[in-house]
């Protein structure tokens, strides 16, 4: 089993920047990093979950909704089996809680996965709120 824990949530003001974090970690995680597809996903009340970024096994294709292109940027360090969710220019519309999520792909694996259901490992979720 995969654990994975995510951080950097907050209180911003618009306009305001925030890092997320996802230390993922285990008993039974044989593979580095760098054998799992990751994706950062959010909920807001009321909506459903959404994609937002996500990065292939390879780390080589990235993802981004339409709606923080330009704004968010992923990106991992396999020595601390960490990623990141980098967030500038947030919007009031960007509050929700934000979970990454993984599955184990292979190391040269280039596919990159949009969408929630092909994840098998969850996060607890962390709580992003932009507001003045």
């Amino acid at each position: 089993q995969v654990q994975l824990v995510e951080s950097g949530g907050g209180l911003v003001h618009p306009g305001g920047s925030l890092r997320l974090s996802c230390t993922a970690s285990g008993a039974t995680m044989d593979h580095p990093l760098d054998y799992f597809a990751i994706g950062w996903f959010r909920q807001a009340p009321g909506k459903e979950r959404e994609g937002v970024s996500c990065m292939s096994a390879s780390g080589k294709e990235t993802y981004y909704a339409d709606s923080v292109k330009s704004r968010f940027s992923i990106s991992r360090d396999i020595a601390k089996n960490t990623v990141y969710l980098q967030m500038n220019n947030l919007k009031p519309e960007d509050t929700a809680v934000y979970y990454c999520a993984a599955v184990l792909r292979g190391p040269r694996d280039t596919i990159r996965l949009v969408n929630f259901h092909e994840y098998d490992y969850w996060g607890q979720g962390t709580q992003v709120t932009v507001s003045s």
